[in-house]
């Protein structure tokens, strides 16, 4: 285990990431010019947002299986070729049906990242350093909205045309795949736990797999808290540029820029801190990861419903800053927790069932805010449903919180997969 490489391999997976949600930003960042050309309305908007999204968690149970049988880097080169062609073909989409039908093809590329690229990085680090480097590589999540969602209004805005942005990232991620051929290294399973690690021998067959987890209760209440943390975080990824433009007026360049930047930069920079927290507590207790992700649910709860409810520009951005670093601190251990619980041969697969529910519950997300937002109780006004619909997910959020505080307290009472009690 080459102390540097490993942390290389944070890096280069960094800019995987990074493309991996640019790509998902760019479609909500052009809303506006999708109505004006094609006159979609607020549903037909988030079915287009969700589309994506039911794909991609259909699709993640087969593709976290994969990553615990397959080679990891060539899951990994294969996902980013695939998600990045359907960016471009993007671009050529005509009508309702084309752009539901692409985006759910780029859902199922990209969901073929995520258990493997966890699943690798924790084959590089150890529970000493793996919620650090886990979380350095989720600040490339929010990186990557940011980036994607202003880059992808501003080219759109200047060319008043909503193509040029999957002109730029769908090449871009092709290019990329090379380089991980070039410089990616697959580590040994379980190399990162000890030499005596359960992943040091031959793949689990798959009806043991499933069954380790599903007699793993900690696991099932963390993947439950990643349903309503990301129903949340998918409807604000989604709308929130809407609603900047709606209620405060803002440009469409302007609205992608500050629909993403307040939350995911404030995310990205509270993350690592959550992380360097998370492997401290780790030290003195075994729950430690998720306290700090309950931490970030119940301090988040009170800004997801300020956000709808601002009266004004300056209360929108400090509530938006707040809920970012609460954000932060739940995303620092979304697999690093469950790898907690997990022996290194089924993590792959746990991964992967964790993406399926959260993104099934998050696929939700987009469809109900604009179901909310078309039949609201505001008549007429589209803004003030958007904001009601928005502050209703603090409700989902106090739910999140709950799970996370049961698996803490089930999970000090069993212990790790090392107990042999996961």
């Amino acid at each position: 285990m080459n102390r540097q490489y490993r942390w290389w391999v944070v890096l280069l997976l960094w800019f995987v990431c990074f493309l991996n949600y640019a790509d998902r930003q760019a479609i909500s960042s052009v809303f506006p010019l999708l109505t004006r050309q094609f006159h979609f309305t607020d549903v037909q908007l988030g079915w287009l947002g969700s589309a994506f999204a039911w794909v991609y968690a259909a699709a993640a149970p087969l593709a976290g299986l994969a990553a615990d049988r397959v080679t990891r880097r060539r899951l990994i080169i294969l996902a980013c070729v695939g998600w990045s062609f359907f960016t471009l073909a993007t671009a050529w989409c005509g009508g309702l049906t084309t752009f539901v039908i692409v985006r759910a093809l780029t859902g199922l590329g990209e969901t073929f990242y995520f258990p493997a690229a966890m699943a690798l990085l924790s084959d590089y680090h150890g529970p000493g350093t793996r919620s650090r480097a886990l979380s350095w590589h989720q600040s490339a999540v929010y990186a990557g909205t940011i980036l994607g969602g202003w880059v992808a209004a501003l080219l759109a805005q200047r060319a008043d045309n909503w193509r040029p942005p999957f002109f730029l990232f769908g090449p871009l991620g092709l290019i990329l795949a090379l380089v991980l051929a070039r410089f990616l290294v697959e580590p040994a399973r379980g190399a990162a736990d000890g030499d005596v690690a359960a992943g040091a021998g031959p793949a689990l067959p798959v009806g043991e797999t499933l069954r380790l987890i599903a007699r793993t209760p900690a696991a099932w209440l963390l993947m439950g808290a990643f349903v309503c943390a990301n129903f949340v975080a998918v409807a604000f990824l989604t709308w929130t540029p809407q609603f900047l433009v709606t209620k405060f007026h803002y440009s469409l360049g302007a609205a992608g820029l500050t629909g993403t930047v307040y939350i995911h930069l404030a995310s990205a920079l509270s993350v690592p801190l959550a992380g360097w927290l998370a492997d401290r507590l780790c030290r003195r207790m075994a729950a430690g990861r998720m306290a700090v992700q309950a931490a970030g649910l119940i301090g988040g709860t009170a800004f997801v419903y300020l956000v709808g409810r601002a009266p004004g520009t300056v209360t929108l951005l400090l509530a938006m800053t707040c809920f970012g670093v609460c954000k932060g601190f739940y995303d620092s251990g979304i697999f690093a927790a469950l790898y907690d619980t997990i022996e290194p041969r089924a993590r792959g697969t746990a991964a992967g069932l964790m993406n399926a529910v959260g993104w099934f519950g998050g696929a939700l997300g987009p469809v109900a805010v604009g179901f909310a937002t078309q039949y609201g109780r505001h008549a007429g006004d589209e803004a003030a449903n958007l904001g009601d619909a928005i502050a209703a997910g603090s409700l989902v959020y106090v739910v999140g919180a709950a799970l996370v505080v049961v698996a803490a307290l089930v999970f000090s009472r069993h212990g790790s997969f090392r107990g042999g009690s996961a």
